[in-house]
């Protein structure tokens, strides 16, 4: 089923202020059902994170959400920022180079940082050579700059460092400056905290909180999408925070309403998050 037509500047759901918008999502592997129904709209320029316990369904909405993965009902629809109007596309109607230009304005942050071998500035290049074309003069300035603005170094004895030589921070760090190369419009973080101590955990929640901030060409800042556990990070950030449970949406709202919930599925939920370190007062909202 084809989505709506859209005239220029209005989403698919007349809402020209929705990123990612998701519809009746429904997923199975084999006889497990996994999505079952979720409905779920990202704004532009906010930060959502995605909580819930192992196997209720999060990484398999994000796989849909970034294409890695075809619903077997419902829809994915995200902002199309080679448009004008910037409108909702839905990503089944999308051929494989169409996909490509989505992506050229998505950043993501795997779990595992998804570092291949090679140096510093392997890992950063790779992209911009084979989305962009750019050359070795033109990436270097993009390198170091990125690597500035995740407070790694930018001198050549690092960019020249084997990313095995890494520490789990200094990694970390590297995927993000990797995904700000592409100068994306959204980010993705999968579990960005997880196996960090909690010195570079802190780090990395106010590197978030930085390159989310950070405005645009256009003069607006990015939209952050964050599956997470660490109960550290919602306190910090105040994100507008989506539990997931049993393959459904259970709760959509604040972290301050979700914090007083009395239900007896959010409750224990929410008392064994692990907490990575305390003391720190909140971010600004």
């Amino acid at each position: 089923m084809k989505t709506k037509k859209t005239t220029a500047g209005e989403n698919a759901n007349g809402n020209p202020e929705t990123e990612i918008l998701i519809k009746g999502l429904h997923k199975s592997f084999d006889s497990k059902h996994v999505l079952k129904g979720v409905d779920l709209d990202i704004q532009r320029n906010s930060i959502v994170a995605i909580v819930g316990g192992s196997g209720c369904g999060k990484t398999v909405l994000l796989n849909h959400i970034l294409g890695l993965l075809e619903p077997d009902k419902g829809h994915v629809l995200v902002s199309d920022h080679d448009k004008d109007g910037e409108p909702l596309v839905d990503l089944a109607d999308l051929d494989e180079n169409q996909m490509a230009n989505i992506h050229m304005h998505w950043g993501v942050v795997f779990q595992n940082n998804a570092l291949f071998s090679g140096s510093v500035y392997d890992n950063i290049a790779l992209w911009l050579s084979e989305t962009r074309n750019m050359e070795i003069e033109e990436i270097e300035p993009i390198a170091r700059k990125v690597l500035d603005a995740v407070s790694l170094s930018s001198d050549q004895d690092f960019l020249d460092l084997d990313v095995h030589d890494l520490s789990g921070g200094m990694a970390k760090r590297l995927a993000v400056a990797r995904a700000l190369a592409m100068n994306p419009q959204v980010i993705f973080y999968d579990e960005p905290t997880t196996g960090l101590d909690p010195t570079s955990a802190a780090q990395i929640h106010d590197l978030i909180v930085t390159t989310h901030e950070e405005l645009m060409e256009k003069g607006d800042s990015r939209t952050t999408l964050i599956i997470t556990h660490d109960k550290d990070l919602l306190n910090r950030m105040r994100p507008r925070t989506v539990m997931m449970h049993e393959g459904e949406i259970f709760f959509d709202g604040s972290l301050e309403k979700f914090e007083k919930s009395k239900s007896p599925y959010i409750r224990p939920y929410f008392d064994i998050m692990p907490i990575l370190h305390g003391g720190r007062k909140p971010l600004a909202d």
